[in-house]
């Protein structure tokens, strides 16, 4: 008995190796970064005791993991955007800081240059498996 379903191509196309590791190290770092923003600001070096509303500024972080789990190329597009805010509030708070923050400011800003290359190298991975060469 053959099967008449098994001769049609994948709905589904195969996608590469080299895709599916960008878009595991983008979601892993944004996660990453939500996490350490809240722990941040509720526990490890809150700026009053009991916590900061500041903890607050990890809820945009929600808003590109929906497209990154249904692989959305413009959600990828704009996350290389949008992750700069990120990068500059960690710098700022670098330099500005006293420790533990500063250390905890200098490790927002390696996930989200993590984040960006990711971002960045799916969307280009994924163009170019698109023109097929």
């Amino acid at each position: 008995m053959t099967d008449a379903t098994a001769s049609l191509p994948s709905p589904v196309p195969s996608i590469p190796p080299a895709v599916r590791a960008t878009r595991a190290a983008a979601l892993a770092c944004l996660l990453a970064l939500a996490a350490l923003i809240v722990a941040w600001e509720l526990w490890l070096a809150p700026l009053r005791p009991g916590g900061s509303w500041l903890a607050l500024k990890a809820l945009p972080l929600a808003a590109p993991l929906p497209g990154l789990l249904r692989w959305r190329l413009y959600t990828f597009r704009w996350v290389c955007l949008f992750v700069w805010l990120y990068v500059a509030e960690g710098a700022v708070r670098a330099w500005g800081d006293t420790p533990p923050s500063n250390a905890l400011a200098l490790i927002q800003v390696l996930l989200c240059a993590v984040l960006f290359a990711a971002c960045a190298a799916h969307v280009r991975l994924r163009l170019r498996a698109a023109r097929g060469s």
